[in-house]
Parts: structure tokens; C-alpha cells; sequence
């Protein structure tokens, strides 16, 4: 995880923050043109995320409802004013784009797997988000509207696709995705903390919820290809996370709806 050493001003930030952030050292520890993070050097150490108004409260609530399960860093604050702040506490460890993680790939592939079988396996009873499926899916249709599309995630059977058939096909599809599994819903390798090869926690929990485990499957493969530079590792952590639990027609369904953000 990048952080970068910076200067802030408290008075920029919430009252109730501002006692925590005197005298401790700030890094920037953001990834994400939506929404800004700061590290909080004191203790054993927080993250301040801040975006616009409303856009974390299912977040803090799952972030929540992971944390009771020992699952995710601690919940410390919400706050919702003319924009939103989460703070949460540092988890022990690093994430999984961490060179020790990285130059050991079959290693990270094996723990990367179990971890996701592991949180598939999860009683989601209470969740708070009980059909992440709709504002998926939702989603997509709203993006198609907005022109955006981005054929980059399409798997080699739908390369082919330009948006109208995109849609076309998600429209035709959707019926597919089921609503069975706890997932976190942005299952990339820097959302996942490790310590020393064993899972310390979740991060960044803003699209999980209960919905289809293929999302979770389809980031997985993705971010092992885009973090490691090969695709070589894919089969690795099908057979580790287990080859015959992936529906291969519903893992290309999701890579369509991704081109739609």
C-alpha cells in the first residue's frame, strides 16, 4: 500500500477527528479518484476515508458487520455532513501487492483462494445488504445510458462485443447471477491484508454484501493478471479456490457487466 508523507490541515477535517490528527504524522494512502484516504501515523495506526455526501453508509455498515465477525479493520467512526468520513483502524500486516506477497505468487495464489472460499462459506444472516445483485445489475443499465463502456475485462468468448450487444446479452442473461454467498464484491489483491501469509482482515467493503460468488471469482483472476503481469497463475487459483464450483457461463456474464463499471 503507497503512502505517501503529507501536510494537512486539521481545520479542513471534522471536529471530532482533529484531536487524533494533532501531531501525528499524515500520509496519503489513497488509490481511488472517488474517494480520499489518509493514513494516521499514531497508535497502531487509522485510515481516514473521505467522498461525497452519502456515498460510504453502506460501507461503514458492512464494514461494521465484517468487524463483529473479526473479519475487517475496526469500525472507530462514521460521519456523514457535507461529505462522508469512515475511520477505521489499522489492520496488522500488508496488503497482497506487497513484494514479499508478489515475488511468492503460487504461495499467494493458494491463501488468496482459501481466503475467498473461506468467506464464501460465511453465515450471512443480519447482513446489511441482503441483494447486492440489484444495484449491480442496476448499475451497468445506468452506465450503458451514460456511454460508458470499456471492453478491456471482456473474456476471450465475448471479445467481440461492442455495448449494444453488451447490454443485450446482460439483459438476456441476468437471470443467471444468484443470490447465495457473502462476497466482497471488490475481491482485488490490495482489499485483502495479510500478515506473514496469514489473513489479518478485508478492506475497502463498499460493494460487498450478499450476491453471486463470480464477482468475487472474476476480480480474483483479474487482479492476479493485472498485478503479476501473466495470466499464468488463473488455473492456479481455479483449482485452489475449486474448479467445480465456478460456473464458467455465469464468470462470463459478470466479465460483460464489468465493462460497464
Amino acid at each position: 500500500m503507497n503512502r505517501k508523507l503529507i501536510n494537512i490541515n486539521i481545520n479542513d477535517y471534522p471536529e471530532k477527528f482533529r484531536s487524533l490528527l494533532k501531531d501525528a504524522d499524515i500520509y496519503d494512502s489513497s488509490c481511488s479518484e472517488n474517494a480520499r484516504v489518509i493514513f494516521i501515523d499514531k497508535d497502531n495506526g487509522y485510515f481516514l476515508k473521505s467522498s461525497f455526501k452519502d456515498s460510504m453508509k453502506k460501507e461503514a455498515e458492512m464494514t461494521k458487520f465484517f468487524s463483529l465477525r473479526k473479519l475487517s479493520s475496526s469500525l472507530v467512526d462514521y460521519i456523514s455532513e457535507d461529505k462522508d468520513w469512515l475511520l477505521t483502524k489499522r489492520i496488522k500486516g500488508e496488503d497482497c501487492t506487497y513484494s514479499k506477497y508478489l515475488e511468492n505468487p503460487e504461495k499467494l495464489c493458494d491463501i488468496y483462494a482459501d481466503t475467498l472460499r473461506m468467506l464464501h462459506s460465511l453465515d450471512y444472516t443480519d447482513c446489511p445488504v441482503l441483494d447486492r445483485n440489484i444495484g449491480y445489475i442496476e448499475t451497468a443499465f445506468e452506465n450503458y445510458r451514460k456511454g460508458i463502456f470499456d471492453p478491456s475485462y471482456l473474456i476471450d468468448e465475448v471479445k467481440d462485443f461492442d455495448a449494444e450487444k453488451a447490454i443485450k446479452y446482460i439483459d438476456s442473461n441476468k437471470h443467471l447471477l444468484k443470490n447465495d454467498t457473502l462476497i466482497h464484491g471488490d475481491y482485488c489483491l490490495p482489499n485483502v491484508i495479510l500478515d506473514d501469509f496469514k489473513f489479518s482482515g478485508f478492506i475497502d467493503l463498499g460493494n460487498s454484501g450478499v450476491g453471486d460468488k463470480h464477482i468475487d471469482i472474476f476480480w480474483a483472476i483479474w487482479t492476479l493478471e493485472f498485478n503479476l503481469k501473466t495470466n499464468k497463475y488463473r488455473d492456479i487459483f481455479i483449482n485452489a479456490y475449486g474448479r467445480e464450483d465456478i460456473d464458467l457461463d455465469i464468470l462470463k456474464l459478470i466479465s460483460v457487466i464489468e465493462t460497464f463499471g
